[in-house]
């Protein structure tokens, strides 16, 4: 193992920090499997003494979270760790899923009325936030795993919390479920968070929600008849959504220095769920929490083979029907497991076979092997990747009304980065991001021009982390007009917040100049032939010649106009060193970091895009894998026609 070792100390929430961070590190790449998890000591009575002179300590050692008598916390030292990955790489892996890590979040109490005083605002909006990232209501979680210590200052400002945030919108009959593993062994503090993760873990494979110990009367001092909240007085089945969503559950942790932690934790596909009580368990949560890399895995996955030559994957083919035949009982996934990880070399002839039966997938390794075509059989020969992926971002013109609608339903990750992007834009646009995407009813169109490019820029960010976090990690990145702006934040030159402030501040300089104006496009070399087409366009209506549906003069004289308020109202743009090379459409060639200055996005803006020749300088450093990270492809044709004139292929 390698990578990052980091020691987090945020009090009481520092192993729920912990884990949130991981989580954010498997989403960007950073590492393909994290281990996260917190450790408490307590090598000397410091902390039972300073904690009974403040009357904090429950004198019979017993942790009675929201309970009436609640009387004061009880510590105890512990351990808990959690190995962490993403849910696609668990699964190819063969790692028997136990949880899936919906959304999680992390803020801090700001002023508070004392060291060890929580806020209940602070912890109302920590709940909000890990929703949001998971993609979730309120009324999409069953249960909370609380921080609850059992003091008369914090059960209640945190049951308060709870009550304003997961008590509301829910049906009566459906109360969010509360309890408290520190009623069963104590407050362990740094391990807290990642014990009440284990906690709903085992609760989600057992499909019973454990009762909290010592709190048969709920605390007086908490209004529950505010919300639909009901403290676990004793062990109860866990409750059917009955619209046959996941099993939910929630973990907070709360910290005396201010850290606030909320994670979202998911019952695993079905396909992927443990058995309770299964013997010795490796936990691994990418979103997941799992166990053996055998059983339990589905019929359907894909058996891949490779060879030297197309004859001998005929001949690969040939003898794994003979051996299936010979050995009828090896499962279809041990299989798949084996043909994909136990082979020390992959070959560059392919084949993937993707049959959900047996007869199907004898009937596709029948046709490989007598070099015939099926339904469920795809074969490729692997070309030379060259130096690495490209990502290629566009400018205005591959929207389309609902564009990703659906993938924000359907990817985490992708919802997660659009929901970023939506923050960073919301100091300087005043209509919802999400909204627009969706289509909702009263949202801006995306023929309003300070609509459509900020939208699309999301969707370009929110696309390529996407792909990033799937483990397609651009070598290069590049754009065009507009697109450069999400290039140079994946880049690493802009931050997120300094990208979404160009890309709106850019786009709304534009409104004065709608209307005044057109664009065309005409498939022809930059020279006096583009003249000439133009002149001859309306006349002619030649197929080469196309009107865009735009009604201003991008990187025309035009945008001189509006060049002193644009670049005024940029202000300060810092560049930062690029993690990732960036080819500048504008300057035809890879830009260094210290040229893309609020100079820099004006001429973006105003000046010819060069994109044919950024391509060329790209093709020339042995990039031969384009991406084009859009929710259309516009400038796919033109990078293919580019690497024909150079005598290449992509």
């Amino acid at each position: 193992m390698e990578g990052p070792a980091l020691t987090v100390d945020t009090a009481c929430s520092s192993s729920l920090v912990a884990l949130h961070l991981a989580v954010r590190s498997l989403r960007l790449g950073e590492c393909d499997l994290a281990l996260a998890g917190g450790a408490t000591v307590m090598a000397t009575p410091a902390t039972f003494v300073e904690f009974s002179r403040q009357r904090g300590l429950a004198p019979d050692g017993r942790c009675k979270a929201f309970g009436a008598e609640a009387d004061g916390t009880a510590f105890s030292e512990g351990v808990a760790v959690l190995a962490v990955e993403r849910l696609s790489d668990a699964e190819r892996n063969g790692h028997r899923v136990l949880a899936v890590i919906r959304g999680s979040a992390v803020n801090q109490d700001g002023a508070s009325n004392g060291l060890t005083a929580p806020s209940g605002p602070a912890q109302q909006k920590v709940i909000r936030e890990a929703l949001r990232d998971a993609g979730l209501t309120t009324s999409d979680v069953d249960a909370v795993e609380a921080h609850g210590t059992g003091t008369g200052l914090g059960d209640p400002i945190e049951a308060n919390a709870l009550l304003a945030t997961y008590g509301r919108d829910r049906a009566g009959e459906r109360p969010l479920w509360l309890g408290s593993v520190k009623s069963n062994i104590g407050h362990t503090q740094a391990a807290a968070g990642a014990t009440g993760v284990l906690k709903m873990v085992l609760a989600l494979q057992h499909e019973e929600l454990p009762r909290t110990l010592y709190a048969e009367e709920p605390s007086p001092h908490i209004d529950w008849s505010s919300g639909a909240v009901r403290l676990l007085g004793e062990n109860t089945p866990w409750p059917c959504s009955g619209n046959d969503a996941p099993r939910r559950a929630a973990v907070s942790s709360f910290g005396v220095s201010g850290t606030n932690a909320h994670l979202i934790l998911e019952a695993p596909p079905r396909d992927q769920a443990a058995e309770p009580g299964g013997g010795d368990e490796g936990r691994d949560a990418s979103g997941g929490i799992t166990s053996d890399l055998s059983s339990g895995m589905p019929s359907d996955m894909p058996w891949v083979l490779s060879a030297k030559s197309e004859p001998a994957l005929g001949a690969q083919a040939q003898r794994l029907l003979t051996h299936i035949a010979e050995h009828p009982g090896v499962p279809p996934h041990a299989m798949a497991h084996a043909l994909a990880t136990t082979r020390t070399t992959t070959f560059p002839h392919r084949a993937v076979l993707t049959a959900t039966s047996p007869d199907e997938r004898e009937a596709a390794l029948t046709a490989l092997a007598t070099h015939q075509q099926h339904p469920a059989l795809v074969r490729g020969t692997v070309r030379p990747t060259g130096a690495g992926p490209v990502f290629v971002f566009p400018g205005q013109g591959s929207q389309y009304p609902g564009m990703t609608a659906e993938l924000l339903d359907s990817n985490l990750t992708y919802a997660h980065w659009i929901g970023q992007c939506e923050d960073a834009l919301a100091p300087w646009v005043d209509w919802s991001l999400t909204d627009v995407l969706r289509g909702v009813p009263g949202a801006p169109a995306l023929d309003r021009v300070d609509v459509v490019q900020p939208a699309l820029f999301a969707v370009y960010v929110a696309l390529a982390r996407t792909w990033q976090h799937l483990g397609i990690h651009p070598t290069a990145v590049t754009g065009h007009s507009q697109g450069e702006i999400a290039a140079a934040h994946i880049a690493g030159v802009l931050t997120l917040a300094d990208a979404a402030r160009i890309s709106a501040l850019r786009a709304q300089a534009l409104l004065p100049l709608t209307g005044h104006g057109a664009m065309a496009s005409i498939n022809l070399p930059a020279d006096d032939q583009v003249q000439q087409a133009l002149a001859r366009a309306t006349e002619t209506h030649n197929a080469r010649t196309r009107l865009l549906p735009v009604d201003y003069a991008s990187h025309s004289p035009q945008i001189e106009t509006v060049r002193e308020e644009l670049v005024t109202a940029l202000g300060t743009v810092r560049p930062r060193e690029a993690r990732i090379p960036f080819f500048s459409a504008l300057l035809g060639r890879r830009a260094e970091p210290e040229e893309l200055d609020a100079q820099y996005w004006f001429r973006n803006l105003r000046e010819p895009v060069r994109f044919h020749t950024a391509v060329t300088h790209i093709l020339q450093a042995g990039h031969h894998t384009y991406i084009e990270t859009s929710p259309h492809p516009v400038l796919t044709p033109a990078i293919e026609e580019t690497a024909t004139h150079h005598d290449t292929t992509v």
